[in-house]
């Protein structure tokens, strides 16, 4: 009795192995899922409409900065993240101004005054309410009739521009207008905003005004 038992245990050992050795061993192709890269047409495909949502997003932006419509401006801060406001290229999250898009619109309508950082030159604080700062120092110039570009600075002067090392995953527009022959072309101004997208959506993250500093 304890012969056969031990004889069923062979067995049923050997069936097992065999059943085993005949189970086919997964390969990386069967366990690693590859995806096809996408090919130079659709690439182009791509940038070029993400290119043309940005250029219809920054024209939207200038309209209601030019209308001062600023409850329209304000649908366009990023839900999350808020918007900064850098007075000159050089961007200094510390001090320069941040809403979150709550506050704006809170604040927009009113008189409270905000220091939105200081003046070149004098070293002063520039105070001003939201909408004054919109329409003074944002939208200095019509910038709806300005030369555009795509992740390209197009105005560059004496001041440090480290726009893309603070927002290196991020991408911009540039709005600039070119200076006058009367002042040598150094009266030139430019606006440049800042987008992510969320849900789809692109959304303004920052406002960089620019300018010949002394």
């Amino acid at each position: 009795m304890k012969k056969l038992l031990i004889s069923m245990m062979v067995l049923a050992l050997a069936v097992a192995c065999k059943k085993e050795a005949g189970k086919p061993v997964p390969s990386e192709i069967d366990t690693v899922t590859r995806v096809k890269p996408l090919d130079s047409a659709a690439v182009a495909k791509e940038k070029a409409l993400k290119e043309g949502a940005l250029k219809k997003t920054n024209d939207e932006v200038l309209q209601a900065l030019k209308a001062k419509d600023y409850k329209k401006f304000a649908s366009f801060i990023h839900p999350e993240k808020g918007i900064n406001f850098s007075m000159y290229a050089f961007v200094d999250p510390k001090s320069d101004k941040h809403f979150s898009k709550e506050d704006f619109e809170k604040y927009q309508p009113t008189k409270t005054l905000f220091t939105w950082g200081a003046q070149d030159g004098s070293g002063d604080p520039y105070k001003a309410t939201i909408n004054d700062y919109l329409r003074k120092w944002v939208f200095s110039g019509d910038f709806t009739a300005s030369q555009y570009s795509f992740n390209t600075f197009l105005g560059r002067g004496n001041s440090l521009n480290n726009l893309e090392e603070i927002y290196p995953k991020s991408d911009f527009t540039e709005n600039y207008i070119k200076g006058t022959e009367k002042n040598s072309e150094m009266d030139w101004k430019t606006l440049r905003f800042v987008f992510e997208e969320f849900q789809g959506k692109y959304y303004l993250i920052a406002v960089v005004n620019d300018q010949w500093t002394i």
